[in-house]
């Protein structure tokens, strides 16, 4: 099997209705960080990593992230009469012309697991990334790369996991397993949204996964769960029976951007170092009554915490 990984799937099917009514009519995915959508920064974490294959995995009213990334010609033409340079080239780095574009639609939302299913035409027999547009996650090194080059010396499915706080394990897939190598796990367990004192560990499942091509066929034969759902975790689980499958400790920060509050948090520190609104943005944020002793006078977010090691056990 070639460990080079060339394609991503991006599920991206979801309703968003924690965020309603912004996402009636506009894709979740679509919601800015500063100017840029959250899908825009999963795809560039995946061409960063050397992925050129992008498949989204789309439902209805998911029409905008298809035009996201694709030619806008009266834009471009507008902008070039206009001389706009700066913002052709905005334009131009959405989609490098190296990298492709997919869809196939997910018709009911079935799970994650289903939703992986409906890739599966495209990906054919090779390993292959899954993101999740809602953990947007920033790291010196983007993580999606910290994973490839992994699966490129190992040929292991990995899991991208994080400590989480115990009382929130309702809200994540949570593993087992033992010390296997620096920042990896070997895996003996997964459960989904366990009750803490269920949890048999601390290590959170978060929306980045590498996964060879046996995954498929593990996920044909999960049995569906609640409202007939497939979900990905049953299908890792049966997964593990075959082969070896590695959590992996990523070096960065999580922001859960499927939450309201995750999502504030990723626009206040991605607003904090954009090149053209962190001075005003900052100076804005010192003259908060409340925050005039907690922003700093020159916020340093370049640098990115290594996530705390844990050694897992069942």
């Amino acid at each position: 099997m070639n460990n080079k990984i060339s394609k991503a799937v991006f599920p991206v099917a979801g309703l968003g209705t924690r965020f309603l009514p912004a996402t009636k009519a506009s894709p979740k995915e679509m919601l800015p960080i500063v100017d840029k959508p959250l899908i825009q920064y999963a795809v560039e974490e995946a061409i960063a990593a050397g992925i050129t294959e992008m498949i989204f995995v789309t439902g209805r009213n998911k029409r905008a992230i298809e035009d996201h990334f694709d030619k806008a010609y009266e834009l471009e033409a507008e902008l070039e009469a206009r001389n706009k340079q700066a913002l052709l080239e905005v334009l131009h780095g959405i989609k490098p012309d190296n990298v492709e574009c997919f869809y196939v639609r997910q018709a009911e939302a079935l799970g994650l697991g289903h939703a992986v299913l409906c890739a599966e035409r495209l990906v054919r027999n090779e390993p292959f990334a899954v993101i999740l547009a809602d953990d947007l996650l920033d790291g010196q090194v983007p993580v999606m790369r910290q994973m490839t080059e992994l699966f490129e010396e190992r040929g292991n499915s990995l899991i991208g996991v994080e400590t989480i706080a115990r009382e929130r394990s309702r809200s994540y897939g949570v593993v087992a397993g033992t010390a296997f190598d620096e920042h990896l796990i070997k895996l003996h367990g997964i459960v989904e949204k366990p009750a803490p004192e269920f949890a048999p560990s601390r290590l959170g499942v978060v929306g980045r996964y590498i996964l060879t091509p046996a995954i498929f066929r593990h996920l044909h034969n999960v049995r569906p769960g609640t409202g007939g759902e497939v979900q990905l975790t049953d299908g890792i689980a049966s997964l593990m029976t075959e082969e070896t499958v590695l959590a992996y400790q990523f070096e960065g920060i999580r922001y859960d951007c499927g939450s309201k509050i995750g999502y504030l948090q990723a626009t206040v520190q991605f607003a904090l170092r954009h090149p053209e609104v962190r001075e005003d943005f900052r100076t804005f944020l010192q003259h908060l009554p409340f925050a005039q002793s907690t922003v700093p006078a020159q916020a340093s977010l370049t640098e990115t915490p290594a996530a705390e090691a844990v050694a897992c056990t069942g």
